[in-house]
Order: C-alpha cells, then structure tokens, then sequence
C-alpha cells in the first residue's frame, strides 16, 4: 500500500532559523509591496486620465501593471501575516486559492508580453495598418482574451494539482504555495500533469518568445534601414522599455529553471526577485524610457 495522505493543511517555512533577522524581512517585504503598489498605481491612474495615453500600446502597459499588483498581492500580504503573527499554518484551500492566481497573473504576463511585441512590430514595420489592425474592439477582444485564457489555463493546471497526494511531508520551504514545491513532496504525480506543463511551457513561453524574437528582428531590420536618424532614435526608444523587460523576466526565469531542485535558499532568492522586485521594477522601466509617460505623469503629479 502506499503512504499517501489527503493533505488539509499546510505549514509554510520561509527564512528558518531567522527568528532574528524577522522585523528586518518584514519591513523590507512592506517596503516592497507598498512601493511596488504606489507606482503600479501611478501608472494606472496616469494612463486613464491622459487621453493622449489611450492608445493599445498604453493599454497593454495599463495591463502589465494591473498583473504586477495583483502579482505582489498574492504573496506578500500573506507572507506579512506569517511573520507578524507567527502563524504558518495553511489551509488546502488557502494554498491551492494562492497557486490558481499565481498562474494566472504568471500566464497573463506571458502573454501580455507577446501580444505588447507584436504591438510594436504593427507599429513600426506596417504602420499604415496600425490603426486598423489594431483599434479600440480589437484591443479590447485582446485583453478580455488574455485574462480568460489565463483563468481557465490556472484552472486546468490547479486540477491536476489538486489529484496529487502527499507522502513525504506537508512543511514548504517556501513563502507561498507553488508547484515546484509541492510536487517536491507528492508521491502520486500523474502522467496527465508533466504532459500539460510541457504542453504549457511550449505553448506560452517557448512559441510566445520564439515569435517575440522573429518580430524584433523584423522590427530591428526595419530600423537600421531608416534614413532618418531622429527615426531611428524614436523607433528604439518605443521598443527599448519593452525589451529590457522581456530580457529581465525571461532571463529571471531561465535562472529559475536552472537552479537545482535541493538548492532552497537559491529557490526563495529567485522567488523573492521574481515576485516582488521585477513587479516593482517594471513600471519604473517604463516611465524611465518613455517620454510620454514621463510628461504625462509630471503633468498630473
């Protein structure tokens, strides 16, 4: 027979053994949240008011920030809780609640990525088309289908989690539920689950990614070729803020995928940059490289 147990609870343990370095994690966590929030809101509330602004590419930027909020949401608030009260324990149901919005939030931002290259691509290698192609139904048909793929994407993966059973243990060596960690202690994998991750890790990260770099370097052809320099020098700046941010979350991510599956204090590292900092960072890339935004964000500051 095997030894497996349906799971009720879980105990989360982020930083062991670092009882007194505490009050310093917790404000470092708050500091990042509530900054992380204040900008991401910043953005939002700028790209509403400013009518110049409406436009698909500030729309997918709208977006993007929307995902980086609730990214911080689904982590840190709770993670303040365990630290402040002391309390780890995790429902089920609070632990597999935070992995669906987790993959959400993450399948969203794959794809918003993707859908913001090909933005540009439109924008600077078929221009005459742009407003055509992509126009208010259009832009607004895009974003209602990125968030319903990503909800019902989460559901399918979740379910398959929610048919794992543990046998090793039920303590997580992290500070929220993901799926590395809790299928590092299942003994009942199905075969079904490696076969939706692969599929999902073809099909939102390699082929988004694969088409991301055909489109820059159709993009990039297309700028070298222009006369102008005052063109060139616009083109690059349309597209710099969302390269550095491509490379960021997928350099991020290969780092994740390489990091061996004992190495804990690496993992929650990569955790912490990943879902806390890189949300942060990324409404500041933006408003630091592009000069609309910065006007527009002076002019309602």
């Amino acid at each position: 027979m095997k030894n497996e147990t349906s799971v009720k609870y879980f105990y989360l343990l982020p930083f062991s053994g670092e009882t007194r370095s505490k009050p310093f994690i917790t404000a470092f966590f708050f500091l990042i949240y509530v900054v992380g929030v204040l900008i991401n809101s910043s953005i939002i509330t700028v790209i509403c008011l400013e009518v110049q602004l409406h436009k698909p590419m500030y729309l997918f930027i709208c977006n993007l920030s929307i995902v980086d909020i609730f990214y911080t949401s689904v982590m840190v608030p709770k993670l303040l809780h365990m630290l402040l009260s002391g309390n780890h324990i995790v429902s089920s149901a609070q632990c597999y609640t935070q992995l669906y919005f987790f993959f959400v939030v993450g399948t969203t931002e794959e794809i918003l990525l993707f859908v913001m290259a090909f933005d540009r691509y439109v924008a600077i290698c078929d221009p005459l088309h742009y407003n055509e192609i992509l126009n208010h139904k259009n832009c607004t048909l895009i974003t209602v289908a990125i968030w319903v793929v990503a909800f019902l994407n989460s559901l399918l993966f979740v379910t398959l989690v929610l048919y794992m059973s543990s046998c090793h243990s039920n303590i997580i060596h992290q500070f929220y539920c993901d799926a590395k960690s809790l299928t590092q202690i299942t003994c009942t994998t199905s075969e079904m689950f490696f076969i939706v991750n692969s599929a999902e890790i073809l099909m939102l990260a390699f082929i988004p990614l694969m088409c991301t770099f055909i489109s820059y370097g159709k993009i990039f052809s297309v700028i070298f070729k222009m006369k102008s320099k005052e063109s060139r020098k616009k083109a690059f700046s349309t597209c710099s803020s969302h390269v550095t941010i491509i490379t960021i979350y997928y350099g991020i991510s290969l780092v994740g995928y390489l990091i061996p599956p004992y190495s804990e204090v690496l993992d929650t590292v990569f955790d912490i940059v990943y879902t806390t900092i890189v949300p942060m960072t990324n409404p500041l890339i933006y408003s630091l490289q592009n000069s609309n935004v910065q006007s527009a964000l002076l002019r309602v500051l």
